[in-house]
């Protein structure tokens, strides 16, 4: 079969900062493989416009009898790459959800969520999240499914009973955002009047990281981001500029995350994702 180019299309969310980027995809005629979902500050959300998303903890897991198979995707924030096997063609929309968002969406913390790589959107969103995705594969352009899927996560916003999030998590989200990741626990805890460890406890109670695992999060986000605007622009990255750029020590601190949160080297993962970067499949946050 002959290759042809992955299309994404992008869309502005409209949801009170719920949701930080939509992003429609289709491939068809790829060549079979592995794709690494990083780690991100967000949840992703995917509904699968063609078979079900299969992926594991582990390339093994992923390409064997015990791979997590679900047409609705719920991920919450995690440390480590999730393994999604590529197949020959496929179609989604992708969502980057705001952790604080998870009780007014999805009517749990977040927290909820961090146990399992990836949870079976369905289980947590109930039976009108299927009848959503098979709306959404029914329909024939992608402004109309945004639009479509925007009208219903708003109505959940507007009817889920989740609870709400303690003003001080809330607070401390948004400092180490603007931040972008690189504050101290010390700075953090004065800001929001609370000690380190109630901070933590709270903390990690909704969102379930540290704010320390929270803030790395962000800073790799923000260098990963640096690093695919260099090479979708065509230039090729200069790794110590993007450390000391994003408040990295130095070049091989950065790394040190790249390897964590990725399981391979900056250059083996350009290697890998080149082609999805020039095609526009990367990008969007909250900078």
């Amino acid at each position: 079969m002959e290759t042809v180019s992955p299309e994404f299309v992008r869309a502005a969310p409209r949801l009170d900062g719920m949701v930080m980027s939509a992003v429609g995809y289709r491939t068809e005629g790829e060549r079979p493989g592995l794709h690494r979902g990083l780690p991100s500050p967000y949840l992703t959300l995917i509904f699968s416009l063609d078979g079900p998303v299969v992926s594991g903890a582990s390339p093994e897991q992923a390409g064997g009898a015990d791979a997590d198979r679900t047409d609705i995707v719920l991920g919450g924030l995690h440390q480590s790459p999730a393994y999604v096997v590529r197949p020959e063609h496929e179609a989604g929309i992708q969502l980057a959800v705001h952790p604080l968002a998870a009780r007014a969406l999805f009517g749990v913390p977040a927290s909820e969520l961090a146990d399992e790589l990836v949870t079976p959107g369905a289980e947590v969103m109930g039976r009108s999240a299927a009848d959503v995705r098979e709306m959404l594969c029914e329909q024939g352009g992608w402004e109309e499914r945004f639009a479509f899927l925007s009208a219903y996560l708003r109505q959940r916003a507007a009817e889920e009973s989740g609870g709400t999030v303690r003003p001080e998590v809330a607070e401390a989200w948004a400092w180490l955002a603007r931040h972008r990741g690189v504050g101290t626990l010390h700075g953090l805890s004065r800001h929001v009047a609370l000690s380190e460890r109630r901070l933590t406890t709270l903390f990690r109670a909704e969102t379930g990281l540290s704010p320390k695992q929270a803030g790395r999060l962000m800073r790799f986000q923000r260098a990963r981001d640096a690093v695919v605007r260099l090479v979708a622009a065509g230039a090729a990255p200069d790794l110590a500029r993007v450390a000391a750029d994003c408040g990295y020590y130095d070049h091989s601190h950065l790394v040190r995350d790249f390897r964590q949160y990725t399981g391979v080297s900056p250059s083996g993962w350009l290697a890998e994702e080149c082609r999805n970067i020039q095609a526009g499949s990367h990008g969007g946050g909250e900078e």
